[in-house]
C-alpha cells in the first residue's frame, strides 16, 4: 500500500499563512503589475522573500524516531540553553512525583521548526496555562514568569505511573502558544501536540529518579522528535 502524501507544513499556521498570502503575494503581484520597472521588480522579490520566511517559519518535517522506548526525545528545535536539577517537579497531574526534578530548556530561533513533539509515550494529566511576561526566550527566569502552556504526561513504567510536564513558553516575539491536546488523550512518543508561535522556548521536566543519563548539555543543537535528551532506567509499557 502506497503511503498518502502529506504537505511538510503545519494547519497550525494555516490562518497565517492566508494573511501573509495576501499581504505579501498580492502587494508582490501590485508592485509587478502596477509600477513595472526596477521598484515593481524589487517589490515583488522582497515580498516573495518575506512569504518564503512564512513558510520556512511553519514548515513539520516527518522525523524518524531514535533508540528504544526508553529515550527521552528533544520537544522541539533549538538550542540547549540549561540543563538544571531542581528540588520539585512542578505541579503535573497524577499522583506523587513531586521530589526532585531535571529540567532541560531549549531555546528556539524563528529559523526553527516551531511544532512541539511529545517526549515520552503517556496520557494527559495535567492541562494549564499562565499567563505572564514576554521576556527574551533565551532567559532561563521565562520558565517562571512568561506566559506558557503545561502538559503533564502520565507515563506507564514497570515500577508504576509516573508523571513528566513539557511546557511551552512564549517569547519576546513569541505570542501565541498552541496546544489543543486534551485531558485524557493518548500520545506516543515523537508525537506531535502543538506549536509555539514566532520564537520561543520549550521544557521538559523528567523525575530525578526516572533518568538514567541525561544526553545533552548547554549549547546542544536538537531537532524535535529526532534527538535524544535523556535516557530513563526502565522502558514505559
Amino acid at each position: 500500500m502506497q503511503a498518502q502524501m502529506r504537505l511538510p507544513l503545519t494547519p497550525h499556521g494555516i490562518p497565517e499563512l492566508a494573511t501573509f498570502a495576501v499581504l505579501f503575494l498580492g502587494g508582490a503581484a501590485c508592485g509587478w503589475g502596477l509600477v513595472g520597472g526596477w521598484f515593481g521588480a524589487g517589490c515583488a522579490v522582497i515580498g516573495c522573500g518575506a512569504y518564503a520566511f512564512v513558510l520556512n517559519f511553519f514548515r513539520d518535517p516527518e522525523r524518524p524516531l531514535p533508540g528504544g522506548e526508553d529515550i527521552v526525545v528533544s520537544p522541539a528545535d533549538g538550542k540547549v540553553t540549561d540543563v538544571l536539577e531542581l528540588p520539585a517537579m512542578p505541579p503535573c497531574g497524577g499522583s506523587g512525583d513531586s521530589g526532585p526534578c531535571v529540567r532541560i530548556g531549549i531555546f528556539l530561533s524563528v529559523f526553527d521548526v516551531h511544532v512541539n513533539r511529545v517526549p515520552l509515550k503517556g496520557q494527559v494529566c495535567h492541562l494549564a496555562h499562565r499567563p505572564g511576561a514576554f521576556l527574551d526566550a533565551r532567559d532561563p527566569a521565562g520558565s517562571d514568569r512568561n506566559e506558557a502552556m503545561d502538559m503533564g504526561l502520565t507515563v506507564q513504567m514497570p515500577s508504576g505511573p509516573r508523571q513528566v510536564l513539557v511546557r511551552q513558553i512564549a517569547g519576546a516575539i513569541a505570542r501565541r502558544i498552541v496546544c489543543p491536546a486534551l485531558i485524557g488523550q493518548q500520545f506516543q512518543r515523537g508525537e506531535r501536540y502543538g506549536m509555539i508561535k514566532f520564537g520561543s522556548r520549550a521544557e521538559v521536566f523528567l523525575p530525578r529518579d526516572m533518568v538514567a543519563e541525561v544526553l545533552v548539555q548547554p549549547g546542544d543543537m536538537l531537532k524535535g522528535g529526532l534527538n535524544a535528551i535523556a535516557r530513563l532506567k526502565e522502558c514505559p509499557q
